[in-house]
């Protein structure tokens, strides 16, 4: 896999993936908008793999969308209106899918935050599952102050992440969003000191993650998606039907004998 815009590395149960162009502010080109769509494809095909870490180097985690190569996709103006913004529509369907991908990835996702997040970086890590920060990170919903609806998934996952007025708040106004404000509001887990203690903190959280039944835990992410996009009765009727087929394995006697030993269970991945 030949990536520009990220690196990928895989060290036991534990995935990482990390926005490699600091000079850029990691700023989101036309190749990460592919990359990491390989990337976690990868991640979800690899059995062996339990949690994934998303990253960034450097001074800012993003500064979102490289609004020089969205300058540059524009369209011919000698072409039919009509086609020429349905053309457009299915652009910006591809550009979500970059972060429908890691949504959907069977593995929970755990981003570190530091320095600004901005943007499409705000798109990304909300479709992640959990959030550390630094103590100097923020988030901006930038795409008001460049007069654009934000359309690749901030406006549909921030709702299930904060209080209403408060994204309605965001999203008007563009306004920072600094990490204590995050963290009273639930949307940080964690805020720690810098960033080499954010990526420990979440390197630990991921492999207490990759010491659970991988069935269980890929089971439990399938059942919250499921809940918040759905009713209550249907997410009820869901989690009963995969119980109901998932639950006939090793793990669920291994993880009762492990607790009453008071010993840690060794769980098998999960088949390629």
């Amino acid at each position: 896999m030949e990536l520009t815009t990220l690196e990928y590395r895989v060290e036991g149960p534990i995935a990482e993936v990390t926005m490699c162009r600091p000079a850029e502010l990691n700023t989101m080109n036309k190749a990460f908008w592919t990359e990491l769509i390989e990337v976690f494809k990868a991640i979800d095909a690899e059995p062996s793999i339990r949690a994934v870490i998303v990253a960034s180097s450097g001074k800012h985690f993003t500064a979102g969308l490289d609004l020089g190569w969205a300058g540059a996709t524009g369209h011919d103006p000698d072409a039919d209106a009509g086609r020429a913004r349905e053309a457009f529509r299915r652009h910006i369907l591809e550009m979500q899918e970059t972060f429908n991908v890691v949504d959907r990835c069977r593995v929970p996702g755990i981003a570190v935050v530091q320095g600004g997040c901005i943007g499409g970086g705000v798109d990304f890590v909300t479709a992640c599952d959990i959030r550390i920060g630094t103590e100097n990170c923020f988030f901006t919903v930038q795409e008001v102050n460049i007069a654009i609806v934000a359309d690749v998934g901030t406006l549909q996952r921030l709702p299930h992440l904060l209080p209403q007025g408060l994204v309605r708040e965001l999203a008007y106004t563009g306004r920072r969003f600094a990490a204590a404000e995050a963290k009273h509001w639930g949307f940080l887990n964690r805020v720690e000191e810098d960033h080499g203690a954010a990526m420990a903190s979440a390197r630990a959280m991921a492999h207490e993650i990759a010491g659970k039944s991988p069935l269980a835990v890929t089971g439990i992410k399938r059942v919250l998606n499921h809940g918040r996009d759905h009713s209550i009765e249907d997410g009820l009727e869901y989690v009963a039907l995969w119980n109901a087929a998932m639950l006939q394995g090793e793990d669920v006697p291994k993880a009762v004998k492990a607790q009453m030993a008071r010993q840690n269970a060794a769980f098998a991945d999960l088949k390629g």
